[in-house]
């Protein structure tokens, strides 16, 4: 049997370098809350509001390190709370995704992109991926066993040497199927 833990994913946001210097100031550097399930990514202690057209979220954490362009990654429910349509996209994918304003505690950023709803994947080590069979880019079938077992297709597979066993979920997924945080997932194909 092939199985991966699970996270379920909250709302949250990654920033630029530039962006983290005008919503915070010159010169800041993110702080680390705790690490994530994934080498070298943390929750940083800094949040900041996102605003749509129709609604606003305050408290949405950063995830660190900063990249080269910020990303929003919501659920479906989140977006429609916003008033905007996101595609549902792989990390990094974001031409033609709508954008928000991003709120902090010494300036603003009007996104003209970066929104998405984060497609369903697993990040595998080469090694596990290897031992399995399985390819990067692959679409695998994934059966969540929490309170309601859900059969989850096009899961992306995304392996890397850099990256450590995970299924990443948004809180809709989790909340549909019953799961969270460190429950097991089962890999169908």
């Amino acid at each position: 049997m092939k199985t991966v833990p699970v996270g379920v994913s909250a709302r949250h946001i990654h920033l630029s370098a530039a962006h983290i210097e005008i919503l915070f100031g010159k010169g800041y550097q993110l702080t680390s809350l705790k690490d994530l399930s994934q080498p070298g990514q943390y929750a940083a202690n800094e949040t900041v509001a996102i605003e749509g057209a129709k609604g606003k979220f305050d408290k949405v954490r950063i995830l660190g390190p900063a990249r080269g362009a910020s990303q929003i990654e919501v659920s479906r429910t989140d977006a429609f709370s916003l008033g905007i349509h996101p595609p549902v996209r792989e990390s990094g994918n974001i031409e033609g995704t709508p954008g928000l304003k991003v709120i902090g505690p010494q300036g603003e950023v009007e996104l003209d992109k970066g929104v998405i709803v984060a497609a369903r994947h697993i990040h595998f080590h080469t090694s596990d991926a290897a031992k399995w069979g399985i390819q990067d880019k692959q679409l695998l079938r994934v059966k969540l066993k929490g309170e309601r077992p859900l059969i989850f297709e096009d899961v992306v597979a995304r392996v890397s040497d850099q990256y450590a066993l995970d299924m990443h979920i948004d809180t809709d997924e989790g909340n549909a199927a019953g799961v969270k945080t460190g429950d097991l997932a089962e890999i169908l194909d």
